[in-house]
């Protein structure tokens, strides 16, 4: 897999909390209608969403099936605090036995769900 795109209402507000948030660098972007972030082995692309649905507004919890893993090399815990602090959702840090690392998941502004997974 190369790139995975998600179609959303406010392409620039994405952009904003994924640079922010992770540091991803701009691959390509038509201003407010697409960009595409250079997010490690996959490229993660927002894609305005269809002028049919551009009066629906993104539901403040997210109904999706989908959840975007960030691996993170250390420092889960502020990553999260640090989130938290800037008033992203976030859940609850655990660990399943037998694997090692630790997670957190969280949401974007418009409600896709993302993981924090940090390796021991």
């Amino acid at each position: 897999m190369s790139r995975l795109i998600l179609y959303v209402h406010d392409v620039s507000r994405l952009k904003t909390f994924y640079l922010t948030s992770f540091s991803f660098k701009v691959r390509e972007e038509i201003e407010g209608e697409w960009v595409v972030l250079d997010a490690g082995a996959v490229e993660l692309a927002f894609h305005r969403v269809g002028v049919q649905y551009r009066e629906r507004q993104p539901s403040e919890h997210s109904h999706s099936n989908s959840k975007i893993v960030l691996s993170i090399r250390s420092g889960l815990l502020e990553l999260r605090n640090k989130l938290l602090a800037e008033g992203a959702p976030m859940r609850n840090v655990k660990r399943y036995e037998g694997f090692p690392y630790l997670m957190c998941d969280g949401e974007d502004p418009e409600g896709n769900v993302f993981q924090l997974m940090e390796m021991d």
